[in-house]
């Protein structure tokens, strides 16, 4: 690559460009009468908290997180570790339910640190509350994202871009626009579904235990980012927090939607096992309510694989591709898993196919999955696979609609899901984003991407039922560790990678109603 610095035309560098891609980013949005200006109460201390985001909304409590540091940061740092220097100090949050009077008081249970996270909770359902996140008595300003526009066929990435493809590439992506992921200032609760809650489930996604480097979408460009040195993997330390963090939150049953491992090798794959052996007990087939289990789906990278590594591993028929996931997970390629908890469906789809990132559905689990429904059509029914299905999704992946499932196999499952009453969530990973979508054809189904647990924003999607509907929350994993990498990964692709990953706040966090009772009464 040429030196970052190098000028291209217009007496323009290419930082100066990803500086102008996202110019005003690190002005905050402040409520009138509610904090002093930031910029100059960050002079008089030192302290520069910045990127406050409000990532989890429930029915009565949200969640902050930001991060402090020295110096003012770049609005997009261009290399990894360019950042000014993290300040570990106090962190809080005065709120209210008047943006005069923020008379209580939240404080991180973590001790002094520049990686916040603070809960605020004990709050009533639907009611506006207003705050401030504060450390060290500054004001922390919020992230601010530049808006994301998507071609048609996705964004192609040369091996080595020069500075005028890298113009091209970043005027395919950038809009004019500037808008916040997550408005400081004022927030209104949600309002649960009407009843008791019935149980809880995890929902996440793309774990990628093995893997060194974050954030490559190429060999060279744009940089990516590893785990600092003497500190744990960071595939195995996001992992373990949203383990930890699901069972804290009370989830029932864990589903992860693929991407166990990095690259399909027995030891990352045995890896993967040991960490979801800590939530509970794999099940792959029958009920789930005898203690915590979970279930898992393949990945593309959970794919068959050739070469050395995998020689000890079962072959794929004649392809010369050998499958290592049956070797730990007992999961062959193909495989349709069904288990139920208490009057809930839940079935896993393998979306995978042979040396691809793009899904499939091939008509063998079709008809099986289709069976399934066909037996019992009212059921309510919850399906998880790895490659996202809606046509929205497709048109907005950055990669273009071949990523995702195949646009034919899509149609003729959101059809078959039209025919289905029971079928209310379609759970997805591999884009490593929040993104909730709907299908014309099926409208009565939530298609419901999660962020990757491995990289920022690096957390779970917990679903709540309860006997008159579901709440969806979105929760960034919060171990010491997993909240420094997750700053750490927002830089990934130029500092853009939170505009994509973190999606809005209603795909994170929202309400849908649902009749989840029979003749009897409720599913559980």
């Amino acid at each position: 690559m040429t030196d970052p610095a190098a000028q291209d035309c217009c007496g323009l560098t290419r930082r100066d460009l990803v500086r102008l891609a996202a110019a005003g980013a690190g002005a905050g949005l402040v409520l009138p009468g509610l904090v002093p200006a930031p910029a100059a109460a960050a002079a008089a201390q030192g302290l520069f908290p910045q990127d406050l985001e409000m990532v989890t909304v429930t029915d009565t409590g949200f969640v902050l997180t930001w991060y402090t540091v020295a110096a003012p940061t770049p609005a997009i740092p261009y290399q990894p570790g360019q950042e000014p220097a993290p300040v570990a100090c106090d962190g809080l949050v005065r709120y209210g339910t008047h943006p005069d009077r923020l008379d209580r008081v939240a404080v991180q249970r973590h001790g002094d640190t520049a990686y916040h996270q603070v809960e605020v909770d004990g709050l009533r359902p639907g009611t506006t509350y207003y705050y401030q996140a504060l450390s060290g008595g500054v004001p922390a300003t919020a992230r601010m994202l530049p808006q994301l526009t998507f071609p048609a066929g996705g964004i192609v990435i040369p091996p080595d871009p020069t500075n005028s493809q890298l113009l091209a590439i970043l005027a395919q992506l950038l809009s004019s626009g500037i808008v916040l992921s997550a408005a400081p200032g004022q927030v209104t609760t949600l309002v649960p579904p009407r009843g008791r809650q019935l149980f809880s489930l995890a929902l996440a996604n793309d774990l990628h235990v093995g893997e060194t480097v974050s954030g490559l979408a190429t060999a060279s460009f744009p940089p990516g980012f590893s785990q600092a040195p003497g500190l744990p993997p960071y595939p195995e330390v996001m992992a373990e927090s949203m383990i930890a963090d699901a069972g804290r939150r009370g989830a029932d049953v864990l589903l992860v939607a693929g991407d166990l491992s990095s690259a399909a090798l027995p030891a990352e794959l045995a890896g993967s096992k040991q960490l979801l052996d800590r939530f509970g007990r794999l099940t792959l087939d029958g009920r789930l309510d005898a203690g915590r289990r979970y279930v898992v789906a393949r990945g593309n990278h959970d794919q068959p694989k050739t070469g050395a590594g995998y020689q000890s591993c079962p072959t794929v028929g004649d392809t010369g591709y050998n499958d290592c996931v049956p070797t730990v997970y007992d999961l062959p390629q193909g495989r349709l898993t069904s288990t139920h908890l208490a009057g809930l469906r839940i079935i896993g789809l393998d979306t995978t196919t042979l040396n691809t990132p793009g899904g499939a559905l091939d008509d063998a689990q079709f008809a099986r999955l289709a069976d399934l429904l066909a037996d019992d059509p009212h059921r309510p029914t919850l399906v998880f696979g790895h490659h996202p299905v809606t046509d929205a999704s497709a048109l907005s992946t950055i990669a273009g609609p071949s990523f995702d499932l195949d646009r034919s196999d899509a149609a003729r499952l959101e059809a078959l899901y039209a025919r289905t009453p029971g079928v209310f969530l379609h759970h997805a990973g591999h884009t490593h984003r929040n993104l909730r979508t709907t299908s014309p054809a099926a409208p009565g189904v939530d298609f419901l991407e999660v962020a990757a647990t491995k990289e920022y924003p690096g957390g779970f999607a917990l679903l709540k039922v309860y006997e008159g509907g579901y709440m969806t929350n979105f929760y960034k994993s919060s171990s010491a560790l997993a909240r420094q990498w997750s700053q750490t990964t927002s830089g990934e692709y130029l500092g853009l990678y939170p505009a994509y990953t973190l999606g809005s706040a209603t795909d994170r966090n929202h309400v849908a109603h649902r009749d989840f009772t029979d003749g009897r009464g409720p599913i559980a």
